[in-house]
């Protein structure tokens, strides 16, 4: 009498099935399985019959494929709709200013307002401001500061107390502790102009044509 494979083989076919259908659909790939397994029993040695835990296996493996599909699905939903709501709460920051990382600022741009993010106290803070050359323009000395988010407002004037032009200007944060110096996060301050949404989430589109993540955002005003 011929007889088939046996449960082992069959699985080794129901693999290849699957790589093969992998990108169509849980119920082609249910009805490829189920397939392959009357036609075994219906085959089968009865000498040798099929053996029921691996069978029990293959069919708890092929659940376990459909939980999973079934779950991706979901969470595919899920991302969208917290894309979506994401998109609706970014609309109601257009011409608000938002605090995000970053190192530009202009002084006449929401009252040239800078900040930095300390995880500890800070014995020393120094700011400061350079030109599109990299000049430095003004030097701010902040002293000690508390942890968490500072804000620093600077008044357009130059270390000689002339104002400057209206340009883009960068900052640079200088934290020192207990005589070291501590790294520390730059957050600069803008107007949001509108929002969109691509493959990375919600984006801020601010002034001076910079871009900002939603998730960026440190703080709202």
């Amino acid at each position: 009498m011929s007889t088939v494979q046996d449960a082992s083989n069959v699985s080794s076919l129901f693999g290849a099935g699957a790589s093969k259908t992998a990108k169509g659909s849980t119920e082609e790939t249910q009805n490829r399985f189920l397939s392959l397994l009357v036609a075994q029993m219906k085959n089968q040695d009865p000498l040798n019959p099929l053996d029921n835990a691996q069978v029990t296996s293959q069919m708890a493996q092929l659940s376990t494929v459909q939980g999973i599909e079934n779950m991706n699905s979901s969470l595919e939903a899920l991302v969208a709709s917290m894309g979506t709501n994401q998109m609706a709460q970014a609309a109601n920051l257009i011409g608000r200013g938002v605090l995000v990382p970053g190192d530009t600022l202009r002084p006449n741009e929401v009252e040239g307002v800078m900040g930095f993010d300390l995880e500890t106290p800070a014995d020393k803070v120094t700011v400061t401001i350079t030109d599109a050359a990299g000049a430095t323009v003004r030097t701010l000395d902040l002293g000690s500061r508390e942890e968490g988010i500072n804000l620093v407002a600077w008044d357009g004037l130059d270390d000689g107390g002339d104002a400057v032009p209206d340009a883009a200007y960068r900052f640079k944060i200088e934290v020192v502790t207990d005589g070291k110096p501590v790294a520390t996060t730059a957050l600069h301050l803008s107007m949001v102009n509108s929002v969109s949404q691509g493959s990375q989430g919600v984006q801020l589109n601010l002034a001076g044509q910079e871009k900002a993540s939603y998730a960026d955002i440190r703080q709202i005003f």
